[in-house]
């Protein structure tokens, strides 16, 4: 495994070398049927176990109350800002939803949600380049919005919501794609969460979306099968063919959560990583931190150089040192460093040590 580089890619992101082992020891044959998982039914019962498991994980690990369901919806985290509208709006008799707009997806799943609907942003950082997440009360909260909608973590940015907003009546919807089983959150203060598996959940493809049951069934007649939540939970999310691998996968993934110790065993290595490389950026004046402090992301550290033209050769330089991914996103440039659940301390530690090393020399 020694030519395994520290994978800080946003996503598709790094998953754990003993969960990558174990799909490749069970691939061919998975445990004894003379097949690969890719290649059974999604309808015979060893993939039931498979769903059965993932159900059972996610509630014990979450703490999911009983009257949420799971579901597992094709087209990942971004098939999502059209379905949250298409199966929410009727909710509200004038169609309505606020968004709070904290970046580039958040803002995304907004526009999508106006072709359905009346939106209105009901608090947005985008004067500071989303560098900080608003403050916001229950008073920017239209209490007959048929939900409110947030992007709990920015990977662009590098910014999270420390603490959710109090919405009064009106459910709040996460798009948890980035941090989704990363602290220990309760989530009976939402109507419904989703994210995408390519970040901490698995490959990418797929969403989880946990919502509360008696939100399920108001979609408009007119929204296709698949994008309709009812379909999902009367077919446990088998109403057509999932994708096998990723449910597979899942599930390791989920076990492999529950071996490291739970959720809250995970948020403290989460909480340790993040603030190795923060303290050494603040100590800095050779690396600039994007996010303020109080709306800094423990998932996404983002960061610039105070000497910019020395960008290009950071990241290849930190290539060349087994450090992978480490480019700004598009939008932002600078330097990005996902480490989501599956990046280890010493792949952090590796990186802070050649940081500091390249400021060193450059410096």
């Amino acid at each position: 495994m020694s030519s395994r580089v520290f994978n800080f890619s946003a996503g598709p992101a790094m998953l754990p070398t003993e969960v990558m082992e174990k799909a490749q020891q069970e691939f061919l044959d998975y445990r004894g049927m003379g097949a690969s998982v890719i290649e059974i039914s999604h309808r015979c019962k060893e993939f039931d176990q498979i769903v059965d498991r993932c159900d059972e994980l996610i509630r014990e690990l979450s703490g999911l109350p009983s009257n949420y369901k799971m579901l597992y919806v094709h087209g990942g985290a971004r098939m999502q800002f059209s379905a949250i509208p298409m199966n929410l709006l009727p909710l509200s008799a004038s169609r309505k939803a606020v968004y709070f707009e904290t970046g580039n997806f958040a803002k995304l799943a907004r526009k999508e949600a106006e072709k359905f609907g009346n939106i209105k942003i009901a608090a947005t950082s985008e004067a500071t380049n989303f560098d900080r997440i608003p403050k916001v009360s229950v008073a920017d909260v239209d209490q007959d919005a048929a939900y409110a909608h947030m992007t709990s973590n920015n990977t662009i940015y590098g910014t999270r919501w420390q603490e959710f907003p109090d919405t009064g009546v009106v459910p709040l919807v996460a798009d948890m794609t980035s941090e989704i089983f990363s602290r220990v959150i309760d989530y009976s203060q939402f109507g419904a969460v989703y994210a995408g598996f390519q970040k901490n959940l698995g490959p990418s493809g797929v969403a989880l979306v946990m919502m509360r049951e008696d939100l399920i069934g108001k979609a408009t007649p007119d929204t296709p099968t698949l994008l309709d939540y009812k379909v999902y939970m009367d077919n446990h999310s088998m109403a057509n063919t999932i994708n096998t691998f990723a449910m597979y996968m899942l599930m390791l993934m989920l076990e492999w959560k529950k071996e490291q110790g739970g959720i809250a065993a995970l948020e403290k290595i989460n909480q340790q990583k993040a603030k190795t490389l923060y303290e050494l950026i603040d100590a800095s004046d050779f690396y600039l931190g994007s996010a303020q402090p109080e709306s800094r992301s423990v998932m996404t550290v983002t960061f610039n150089l105070a000497n910019n033209d020395l960008a290009g050769q950071f990241l290849a330089e930190a290539l060349k040192n087994g450090l992978y991914a480490l480019k700004g996103h598009r939008a932002v440039g600078g330097i990005r460093a996902s480490i989501y659940n599956a990046m280890p301390l010493a792949g952090v530690q590796a990186l802070a040590d050649f940081m500091k090393e390249f400021e060193r020399v450059n410096g």
